[in-house]
This record gives C-alpha cells, sequence and structure tokens, in this order.
C-alpha cells in the first residue's frame, strides 16, 4: 500500500509500503525519515497494531537518513507492539542509519536482523 510522498523531488522525500508476510506486517520505508516525513511512517506502522498486527518487521534497506524524529516513530511503535504482546524488528539498516541507532542506544532496545530474510525468519 503507498502511503504517499511528501517533500521536494530531491529531499524530504518518503515513500512507506506495507505488506503481510505470514504472521508479520512488513514495512519498507525508503527515501529520508525525519520531522518532514515522520508521520509517513507513524501512521502504518500504528495501523498495522490496530489493525491486530503484534510483529511489525521493518525492512530499512532502502532507508536513506533517520534523524532523531524518525527513531521516536520507530521507538513509539515499539512501544504500541509490545504492549499488546509483540514487538519491532529491523532490518537491513544501511551503515548511516545504523549508526543513529548506535549512538543513542536505540540499537539495544530492538531486535536487528542483517538482513529481511533473517528478520522474517526469526
Amino acid at each position: 500500500m503507498d502511503r504517499g510522498t511528501v517533500g521536494s523531488a530531491h529531499r524530504g522525500r518518503l515513500l512507506v509500503e506495507v505488506r503481510n508476510e505470514g504472521r508479520s506486517a512488513v514495512v519498507t520505508p525508503a527515501g529520508e525519515l525525519d520531522h518532514h516525513t515522520a508521520d509517513l511512517l507513524r501512521e502504518p506502522l500504528e495501523a498495522c497494531v490496530d489493525d491486530g498486527f503484534k510483529r511489525l518487521v521493518v525492512d530499512c534497506s532502502r532507508l536513506e537518513f533517520c534523524d532523531s524524529t524518525g527513531l521516536n516513530v520507530l521507538l513509539g511503535a515499539r512501544l504500541k507492539a509490545e504492549a499488546v504482546g509483540g514487538g519491532v524488528h529491523l532490518a537491513g539498516m544501511l551503515p548511516v542509519v545504523a549508526r543513529v541507532f548506535e549512538i543513542t542506544g536505540a540499537d539495544a532496545v530492538f531486535t536487528v536482523h542483517e538482513t529481511l530474510e533473517a528478520a522474517l525468519a526469526d
């Protein structure tokens, strides 16, 4: 499902795709996750939990940038999923995105997988 884009053609764009994969909802953000685009990811993550998915897999392989606002969106989704007995798994983070998680210590509160396939097999 296409959640749309915002921003200019050069910066500030984010496209979010959502699909079901077995017992997981796979959410794939592509582009830049920041304060301008955060709601484009927040809304589908929350909708997945509201639709009964306890296990969210965020495929980060196409995420080019993530700031603190984006990190807070993912942390909020984690709390919402955990409240219903689930969790958020992150997969395929590019080094620039992984660094944000390392610096803040957020990588310790998520289950992080090298690839989407590994996340789905877990």
